[in-house]
This record gives C-alpha cells, structure tokens and sequence, in this order.
C-alpha cells in the first residue's frame, strides 16, 4: 500500500522504515531536510512539500499520515491537506493530539468528504523493533481501509500468552491495534494510557526512593540498609508481578550508572496527563494517583530528587525525551527484553 508520512522525527521516521520492511511505499516530507535524504537513502519517495506529498501519492483513494507535535502545527498541516486531497482521501493523525480537536476536524474535513483518522500510537523510540501499540478513531471503512498499515505497525502476536476467554472478540486487539470507536475515541483512549503511565512511573520513582533512602542517617543505626539500587530493579524484572517495559528501562538505567547522575530529575509532561485529569473531572471520577503523578511532575521542576530522576530515565529511555543534562544514550536492548505491555 502508498501512504504519504508528514513528519520525520522520532517516530515519524521509524513508522516509514517499518512499513516500507513490509513492502509498503512512503512518501515521506520532513521541513528538515535531513531526515527526508536519510529515508530516500532506504528506500522512500521524499519531497519537499505538502502539495508534492499529495501529487506523489498515485494510488487512490490516498492516505497521508501525519506525525506531528500536538498543537498548532498539526492544525496548520491538517488544514492545508484538506484543501489539497480529494473526496474518500484518508488523513492520519498519529501523534498525540486532543481527542475534541479530533473531533472538529473530523467534522470540517467530512464537508469535503475527506475521511480522517485519530491513531494514538504507543511505541516510542522502540515502536520499529518492538511495533507500535495503536489506539484507532474514526469510521469502520478508513480503519478498515488502512487496515494492511495498521497490521504492518503493529508489534503482533508475539510471545505473549494468549488471554483466555478472548475467542469471540476483535483479533486485531491481540496483534497490538484496536479500533476503539469514532472520531477521539483513538486519542482519547491514548490520552488515558498516558495518564496511567504518569501513574506507573510515579510508583516506582517513589519506591525507589524509599530504598535509596534507607540508608539514611535520620533513621537507627540498625535499621539502615545500604541497598543496590540497580539488582532490585534487576531481580523485580525477572518474575516480579511488577515487571513492566518501564521497569526494564529504569533498570537499565540503574545499571549504566547507579546514582543516575546524568539525569537532571526535572521531568515534563506532554499534555496527555493534564487532559486526562481534565476528562476525569468531567466524568466526576476520582482519580488520584493519576492526579498525583502530574502534580509530582510539577514539582520536579522546582527540586529534584532521585525518583524524579528514575523518572526523566525512563521517559529518556522509551522516547528519547531531553530533559536538562541527560546521558546521551542508555541503550537498553528491546531485543532481549521481556515482552512486557507498555
């Protein structure tokens, strides 16, 4: 299948480079040129511009999808392909946009009959080893059109054991992509999954500095223990009921340097974790670890501590987030992690 694919960062670029192993064609368009030659080098049809990204793409209806920040340049890119695509044309909005401006534009892109898609796309720095956890909004004819570049994304069934009972029910979810229901419902269900992600890291970090701190000299001489931060997070991995991909990349980070510090402790949120407060507020749901952990990301930017820093490793590790003076690469090998879900 042709897809177009706007923005080559992170993702933007990984997300061509594991279609195009599956046969698929990208045309690809980055404002950095650099990115687009880089692609070209592998294979890639690159342009430079958005109205060469649709004259490029032969095969129709096309679909062109779009890897940006969230915010006021999707809005741009969105608004200027509906006036360059044509009626059953399919726009994909992979990046990590909110799920109400989904549904505007939904809505003004229907006037044209252009079809569009919100994807919450999980993955990371490591969706082109490991696939891409894809969370889908819109109509069941473009989910189901663009159904090969879903398949082709996604991680698949993997080694994971089946869920019993799962028979009767949508296989696709099993091979790591959902259509989760119309217009936001993609963002919004990835807007949830990062709220809970907030809340998931903040466990950790707060256990870990309970142990980190059990050494310390407020406490009884007898009652101190000087513990080994990265064998803890080693041998939680290995069997633990609180594995998980997080704790794989805070382990690995604990093993490259114990006292982490390459890591500044100052760690941003994306937007996700406020919305999702937000949403839960309008639902009238009690939310409070989830509240907790964003309110603990803004406290990171005023003093940082060890937890926090576990924190800014971790979002190093599976997004490659610069947050103040970070190591340059802690390379945890997903290879040869558990396949733990994110």
């Amino acid at each position: 299948m042709q897809i177009g694919v706007i923005g080559l960062g992170h993702m933007g670029g990984n997300i061509s480079r594991r279609l195009m192993k599956a046969g698929h064609q990208c045309v690809v368009f980055d404002a950095n040129a650099t990115p687009r030659e880089e692609l070209a080098k592998e294979g890639a049809t690159a342009v430079g511009s958005l109205e060469m990204v649709v004259k490029a793409l032969g095969e129709k209806p096309r679909a062109v999808w779009v890897m940006l920040p969230a915010g006021r340049i999707t809005e741009e890119t969105v608004e200027r392909l509906g006036g360059l695509l044509e009626a059953d044309d399919i726009v994909v909005d992979g990046g990590n946009s909110y799920y109400k401006d989904d549904i505007r534009r939904a809505k003004k892109l229907a006037e044209k009959r252009i079809r569009y898609v919100d994807c919450g796309t999980s993955g990371g720095v490591w969706g082109i080893e490991r696939g891409y956890c894809m969370m889908i909004g819109g109509s069941k004819e473009a989910a189901d059109r663009l159904d090969p570049i879903f398949a082709a994304l996604a991680p698949g069934l993997g080694d994971i054991p089946r869920t019993p009972g799962r028979e009767n029910h949508d296989p696709r979810a099993e091979r790591g992509y959902v259509h989760a229901g119309p217009n936001g419902a993609g963002h919004f269900v990835k807007m949830v999954h990062n709220g809970i992600e907030y809340g998931m890291m903040e466990a950790y970090a707060e256990g870990f500095e309970i142990l980190r701190k059990k050494d310390s000299e407020d406490l009884p001489a007898d009652e101190r223990f000087a513990l080994n931060m990265p064998d803890i997070a080693e041998v939680w991995r290995r069997g633990s009921v609180i594995s998980s991909w997080l704790l794989d990349l805070g382990a690995a980070a604990l093993a490259k340097d114990g006292s982490l510090s390459g890591f500044s402790g100052f760690v941003q949120d994306s937007g996700e974790g406020r919305w999702t407060i937000e949403a839960a507020i309008e639902e009238a749901v009690p939310a409070d670890v989830l509240s907790s952990a964003l309110y603990a990301r803004f406290r990171s930017r005023e003093e940082h501590t060890f937890g926090e820093k576990l924190l800014s490793a971790m979002r190093f590790g599976f997004g490659g987030h610069i947050e103040g003076n970070e190591p340059i690469d802690p390379q945890p090998n997903p290879a040869k992690a558990q396949a733990h879900a994110e």
